[in-house]
């Protein structure tokens, strides 16, 4: 009896020990085995049964999967004095398990590095570029103006247009440099060489959000709005002068029109007037008297009209052709 007591307490242990010993690693995660707080050996990575020291030695879980970081929004200057609130992202992963424990731990230590080197490197890079750099990635919308401009100036020549107007509204637009997504990249490549001591990797930076700091983003509205104004007032003058040149090349042209008309209609009228002093002429030297008569009888017509009244004396030289004998 005392031997089967002794069996099953044998037996007890040894169960609680191959359960001490023993731990299931899954997929997506990694382990470090440490002894006294220590850590013992290589990080074990591969999912599956793993054995450890039973009672003195401890089990670390870690992550090994993709993790995210988000930023504290922060008002941040750029190089021209914009004051501008950025908001960060990032995502990184334990790369060294065992560097990562020796130094930071877990993962709450690994945050509380995250947010001191990213938001300083964040900070330093933004305030050493222009507020531009920050907002755009590429200069494709001066691209686009530029070539508008061209196919302007084309249409000017070829007089399709008086003038070339694209230039003159959007000429202030800055071009960048480096762009966001580089700003971005050089974000993640300066935190990665300081967080490689703490065995972790970053995969990549984003800025997230920009925005203007609450005091100032009435005025910069204003100052957008006033700009608008203007550009909008330009675009109505040249739209005035446009009409001018329009109003005036018109009537230049109206009044070369009349002109040309005048003077065709002069020749004309010239040309027939000769014409008719011709045939007169010509009728005149032929018949003197049917010449006398056809006229004498042109004037009856538009002298003696029914509502025509005349007082004439018998022998008046007027009425002579009517006198006449056949």
């Amino acid at each position: 009896m005392r031997n089967l007591v002794l069996m099953g307490g044998l037996l007890v242990i040894l169960v609680i020990a191959t359960f001490s010993s023993a731990f299931i690693l899954t997929e997506g995660r990694q382990a470090i085995i440490t002894q006294f707080g220590r850590p013992i050996g290589e990080a074990k990575t591969e999912a599956g049964l793993h054995f450890k020291l039973p009672f003195i030695q401890k089990v670390q879980y870690l992550d090994k999967r993709i993790l995210s970081w988000d930023g504290y929004p922060n008002q941040i200057p750029t190089r021209d004095k914009k004051y501008i609130i950025v908001d960060t992202t990032a995502r990184w992963r334990v790369k060294d398990a065992l560097k990562f424990i020796q130094t930071v731990q877990n993962e709450n230590g690994a945050k509380a590095r995250l947010d001191a080197i990213l938001d300083a490197i964040t900070r330093d890079t933004i305030s050493n570029h222009n507020l531009v750099e920050a907002v755009r990635n590429t200069n494709s919308i001066l691209d686009y103006i530029e070539e508008k401009r061209i196919e302007s100036q084309k249409k000017v020549e070829s007089g399709e247009l008086l003038v070339a107007e694209e230039e003159e509204i959007t000429g202030e637009i800055e071009k960048i440099i480096i762009g966001r997504e580089n700003l971005s990249s050089i974000i993640a490549k300066k935190a990665a060489e300081e967080l490689e001591s703490f065995g972790i990797t970053i995969i990549d930076v984003q800025l997230r959000r920009i925005a203007y700091e609450s005091s100032v983003e009435k005025k910069v509205y204003e100052r957008m709005i006033s700009e608008r104004k203007r550009v909008a007032g330009k675009i109505r003058s040249i739209g005035e002068g446009e009409k001018a040149k329009i109003q005036g090349k018109t009537s230049r042209d109206l009044q070369r029109i009349n002109s040309e008309a005048y003077r065709q209609a002069q020749l004309i009228k010239g040309k027939a007037e000769a014409e008719s002093m011709k045939i007169y002429a010509r009728a005149l030297s032929q018949d003197k008297k049917f010449y006398e008569f056809m006229r004498t009888m042109d004037a009856y017509k538009e002298a003696l009209k029914p509502e025509t009244s005349f007082i004439l004396s018998t022998d008046s030289p007027f009425l002579e052709m009517l006198k006449r004998k056949p």
